[in-house]
């Protein structure tokens, strides 16, 4: 498996569970610390726990890859990390204070799924 796979195997399974407005950002060369993020809108603390776990899961058996998972659905941003790509799943209030997007600019956007 190349690191190139890993981020699309992930948009992919965010879009088969209705993750919404997910967006993959190339941040090599940008960001020292990972290669891709991947950014995904919940609608509730049970669709965000969904996404996650239904990502993990999936990942683990394609990919054999086991996620790191931080954070709390209730505080409307879960983390999933898997080294060279970090996924933050968010509400969408969560998603537009935070800006991610804006303060990540520089990145290159792969996909944007809305």
């Amino acid at each position: 498996m190349s690191t190139q796979e890993l981020p699309y195997a992930i948009v992919d399974a965010l879009e088969e569970k209705k993750g919404e407005d997910i967006l993959l950002l190339d941040l090599r060369g940008v960001a020292g610390f990972c290669d891709y993020f991947v950014l995904c809108n919940g609608t509730s603390d049970r669709m965000l726990d969904g996404l996650a776990d239904d990502l993990l899961r999936k990942i683990k058996t394609s990919h054999k890859l086991k996620g790191h998972l931080e954070g709390e659905s209730r505080d409307g941003w879960l983390l999933v990390d898997y080294g060279e790509v970090v996924v933050h799943l968010m509400s969408p209030d969560q998603r537009d204070y935070y800006a991610l997007e804006e303060l990540w600019s520089e990145g290159k956007p792969l996909v944007h799924i809305q």
